[in-house]
């Protein structure tokens, strides 16, 4: 059995309760947008969270982990308080963008390899390689939490990651 739903900060429950009665013919299809709710809240979906979520809507927990672990959107962990996202599409893998994804990691101590999201050791850090991010003229790009950065080199990596410390 998990928590009642009161032991989360009310002013959320209240905003969970406003994003349902938009559903009313069924609460079901507020699955989506009570996750993106609750990431933005708490940062990333917990087992608590799915939990919690298909609860509310009188699901089964499976219900809320198919759309997890489907939508790539959804962080099933904590991210850093910088999140990069490194393109490695075509162009920017011609462009460098494994060299950049390296000295991003080599400079912010993060460990792992290129198959999912990887945080520094301080958890300021997320390091990802992402597919396109729309600047195939200017590889390799970066995007550093919403900020867009092109043409980012070896040089650049560094100033970014200072600009981000």
């Amino acid at each position: 059995m998990i928590a009642p739903l009161q032991e989360l900060p009310e002013d959320f429950v209240k905003k969970v309760d406003e994003i349902v009665s938009h559903y009313p013919a069924s609460q079901r299809s507020a699955s989506l947008m009570l996750l993106h709710e609750w990431q933005e809240r708490f940062g990333f979906i917990s087992e608590f969270a799915i939990e919690w979520i298909a609860q509310r809507l009188e699901l089964q927990a499976i219900n809320i982990l198919e759309l997890v672990t489907f939508y790539p959107m959804f962080r099933q962990k904590p991210f850093g308080k910088c999140q990069v996202r490194v393109c490695r599409t075509l162009s920017c893998a011609l462009g460098g963008s494994s060299k950049t994804y390296e000295h991003f990691k080599n400079l912010t101590g993060a460990q792992g390899d290129e198959h999912g999201p990887i945080t520094s050791p301080d958890g300021k850090y997320t390091i990802e390689f992402v597919e396109c991010l729309a600047s195939c003229g200017t590889a390799p790009v970066v995007m550093m939490n919403e900020d867009f950065y092109e043409s980012v080199d070896e040089k650049k990596v560094e100033e970014l990651v200072q600009k981000y410390s």
